[in-house]
């Protein structure tokens, strides 16, 4: 029996150390919501020393080695990412930083193997490419869903101003209409309206829970909205008056948007006509035209 060449052993040798991690990283689902009350039951309390300052136990070799091939920087900017995409529950931070390496593994292994049977320098490049974008590709799913999320979060506002409005012109106060819009409503920005309340609720002060609902989402519109309501807050401003402005400000803003989109249009589709319809079309009308006028001078 002929022994193995190096590089495959050492390719087979990585894509079945990956095996394992991409289990814990496709299956592992971890108690969001158990992490959460505990972290905030826990607050400003001892705890032990086996333990981090959010109340979880420490975490373990495996973790510990994940976090340790990963520069602090790719976890902060997948930290923000996910901030941005509303923290999918089955995608937290460290199972995308596990992600990230699996990937970088089975990119380079298979590389590996290209290589070894055909070592030509485009296959070099290919592999090397391959690699890179495998170690990005959990990034821009993660900043793909954000972008969504904040388009989704930018036409639902218009709306759920226009019905905080109505609910502090009937007599509620502020959080009170926030609290009605985010419970009438489905979409991402009701639940960042809700997650908003519940963190005034657990105490934390209510300016601190409106900027952080602005850093959460990044969407522009609703920062803008959220430093009119601390200066009414501040300077002591009628809120609905904010509310009535700003409903009309986003209402406004939405027109444009649409407009502006429906301007590209026809931009957009220039390209597609010039390769795609017109060579087929001259094809189609031509084609007989010229085969015959070819078999005329022929004969």
């Amino acid at each position: 029996m002929t022994a193995l060449p190096l590089p495959v052993l050492v390719a087979a040798a990585a894509v079945v150390s990956a095996v394992p991690l991409v289990g814990w990283a496709v299956f592992a689902r971890p108690p969001v919501l158990a992490e959460r009350a505990r972290e905030n039951l826990t607050r400003g309390i001892a705890l032990p020393a086996d333990r981090t300052a959010s109340g979880r136990a420490r975490p373990g070799l495996g973790a510990r080695l994940v976090n340790g091939l990963t520069p602090r920087g790719t976890v902060a900017r997948l930290d923000r990412l996910a901030s941005r995409a509303g923290r999918p529950v089955d995608w937290p931070v460290p199972k995308l930083v596990a992600a990230k390496l699996v990937l970088v593994a089975v990119a380079g292994a298979l590389g590996l193997l290209v290589i070894t049977a055909r070592g030509t320098t485009l296959n070099v490049l290919l592999v090397v490419v391959v690699t890179v974008v495998a170690y990005f590709v959990p990034e821009l799913l993660l900043y793909s869903r954000g972008q969504e999320r904040q388009e989704a979060i930018s036409l639902e506002l218009a709306d759920t101003l226009d019905q905080m409005t109505i609910a502090v012109e009937a007599g509620l106060g502020f959080e009170s209409a926030m609290a009605r819009a985010g419970k009438n409503g489905k979409g991402p920005l009701a639940e960042e309206l809700v997650r908003t309340l519940q963190d005034i609720a657990v105490g934390q002060p209510r300016r601190e829970a409106y900027l952080a609902l602005a850093d959460r989402t990044g969407v522009p519109d609703l920062r803008r909205f959220i430093g009119a309501v601390v200066q009414a807050d501040a300077y002591g401003v009628s809120i609905a008056d904010v509310l009535r402005t700003q409903a009309q400000e986003m209402r406004l803003k939405r027109r444009q948007r649409a407009e502006e989109k429906a301007m590209q249009i026809p931009v957009k589709v220039i390209f597609p006509l010039i390769l795609c319809i017109l060579p087929t079309l001259f094809i189609v009308l031509l084609g007989p035209a010229v085969m015959d006028m070819i078999a005329a001078f022929s004969g």
